[in-house]
């Protein structure tokens, strides 16, 4: 368990537009019923697979240009038995993994440096503003031309809880997008940084969603 979970950690986030209470009308058809009957009760939606399992359509375009690709997702019992392995000095962590509802991640890796059509990286950044998630961090570092990187970061809110978290993280000769889903304190999210193929990123906009 502990090589896993290494090997988690070394590995390098599908997106629902509501956030809340999510509901969905039953199908149109219905078998005949009484005309004087109510009507059937909307079905509510789980917006954390919603969340967890729609990419946008131009990492797919980008998937084909990879020479090796990485996808996986941990869902609340294999994030639960990661959570009980944590030393208690790994608290604040732990406590945001029994939280999470899942954590989904696709790697991208390309053969050569700026292989990645910058139309397609803008692609994926509109089809998150186009869903209506909230854009809370944009960053980029070049140390040098071996270290840059470019991150970003979406989240769905609810009141001051995050339901959704995306972390896009943009090498020279890679792409790593990775999904939360759950309902989280944005300290939360702070602490889950690093873990489970979540990239780090800068959390000082993020920090001010708590206020």
């Amino acid at each position: 368990m502990k090589r896993a979970s290494v090997w988690i950690g070394t590995a390098i986030f599908g997106i629902s537009m509501a956030c809340g209470t999510v509901l969905a009308q039953a199908p149109d058809s219905y078998p005949p019923a009484d005309p004087d009957a109510s009507p059937p009760a909307p079905r509510a939606v789980d917006i954390s697979s919603a969340i967890l399992e729609w990419t946008p359509p131009a990492l797919a375009q980008l998937s084909t240009q990879a020479v090796a690709k990485e996808s996986f997702t941990l869902d609340r019992t294999m994030l639960a038995a990661a959570a009980g392995m944590m030393s208690d000095s790994d608290d604040g962590v732990r406590q945001a993994i029994h939280k999470l509802d899942g954590v989904s991640v696709h790697l991208l890796r390309f053969g050569a440096p700026d292989m990645v059509d910058p139309g397609q990286l803008e692609a994926i950044r509109q089809a998150y503003h186009g869903r209506g998630w909230k854009h809370v961090v944009s960053a980029a570092r070049a140390d040098d031309a071996e270290h840059d990187n470019t991150t970003d970061v979406w989240v769905v809110m609810d009141g001051t809880n995050v339901r959704g978290a995306v972390v896009l993280f943009e090498t020279p000769k890679s792409l790593t997008l990775a999904t939360v889903a759950g309902n989280l304190d944005p300290i939360d999210l702070l602490h889950l940084r690093g873990h489970f193929g979540i990239p780090r990123f800068d959390g000082d906009r993020l920090n001010s969603e708590r206020r």
